[in-house]
């Protein structure tokens, strides 16, 4: 398959630049399934009424860290470093994207807003290994003063006060991203108890966001890509829920493409595996979906992994036809924007 085919023109203007207010405030685009039911145009706040009683919600209930950190080389170059995952729990030891004014080193030493590393070990492709001066707590406090919220670079402007609400679900538990689970931006607590109440069940998984999310296809066709891991997990009482959702027939609806990767990852002779995991997986068309009924989703970026999944989900032509037309209605594309409904 091409990237180019998927493609499609989006003005600069669509790209949403700030959230809306209050957060199910957004569109949401149901496509439904079969090639000739029409596209229906709603608010995020219905969303009640298009789930079923008996359907179990699953989100990723990871929370984005202040994970771009700038700072100089001894030299006086500037730094800006991208954190990714620790090599354990506690270390001092990072994975990273960086970026310099010029080429970065082993041996590199970086120093941040009351912080210091070296740079230890240069990956490839932008990727680094980067050691700090500091573990454990006194890291992750450190982490929490030098560093910026990682907010994608087409929103072309640098993170306010909102954006650290705003960026985070409010599902978010567990520290990890270095970007937002963006389908689930749009919940609130008030449409999470409506749907509860019409009997929807809810269970989370954890995917903690990385490159293997947003780095770009750089690849003419799609099997070129390789996608980098990322770590999920998989709780106990989410792998019941999802037996016993499956047991009495109700649909699995995953919010996001993070949580369709951890379910369909996860997914192993006919029931939901629990536990940690890593997962490189890329569903492109002709991926046949084993865990996932339902998809809430974003509009993604023109040729993504993530504009793949979704063609894979719902048809190539059928998706792009709804990206089309969202275009034409003025939808808000992106981290910030509107919402998709896939059947």
């Amino acid at each position: 398959m091409k990237v180019s085919d998927f493609d499609y023109p989006l003005p600069e203007e669509r790209i949403a630049q700030e959230p809306v207010d209050p957060r199910d405030a957004s569109r949401l685009m149901v496509v439904p399934r079969g090639p000739d039911a029409p596209l229906a145009h709603r608010t995020f706040r219905e969303l009640d009424q298009l789930l079923q009683p008996g359907d179990l919600l699953v989100m990723n209930d990871t929370r984005v860290i202040p994970a771009r950190l700038t700072g100089h080389k001894e030299s006086g170059g500037k730094v800006e470093v991208l954190l990714l995952e620790p090599e354990a729990a506690g270390s001092a030891r990072w994975k990273a994207m960086g970026q310099a004014s010029k080429p970065l080193r082993p041996g590199a030493r970086v120093a941040f807003e009351g912080l210091a590393a070296v740079l230890e070990e240069v990956l490839g492709e932008g990727f680094y290994t980067v050691r700090f001066d500091r573990d454990g707590a006194a890291l992750e406090a450190a982490i929490a003063r030098a560093g910026a919220l990682p907010l994608p670079p087409y929103i072309r402007r640098a993170p306010g006060p909102a954006d650290a609400e705003r960026y985070q679900t409010v599902v978010a538990r567990v520290p990890g991203s270095a970007a937002a689970p963006t389908a689930g931006l749009h919940f609130t607590p008030e449409l999470l108890a409506r749907l509860e109440a019409r009997g929807v069940e809810r269970a989370h998984v954890t995917l903690h966001v990385g490159a293997g999310t947003f780095l770009p296809v750089r690849s003419e066709t799609v099997e070129g890509h390789r996608m980098h891991e990322e770590r999920y997990e998989v709780p106990p009482a989410t792998a019941r829920a999802f037996a016993a959702a499956r047991a009495r027939g109700g649909r699995v609806v995953a919010v996001g493409t993070t949580s369709v990767r951890t379910l369909e990852s996860a997914f192993d002779d006919g029931a939901l595996r629990e536990g940690p995991g890593r997962t490189s997986i890329f569903l492109t068309p002709g991926h046949r979906f084993r865990a996932v009924d339902a998809l809430v989703t974003n509009l993604h970026l023109p040729r993504s992994t993530l504009l793949m999944l979704v063609c894979a989900f719902g048809g190539t032509e059928r998706v792009l036809a709804a990206y089309r037309t969202a275009v034409e209605e003025r939808y808000r594309f992106f981290s910030y924007g509107d919402a998709m409904l896939l059947v």
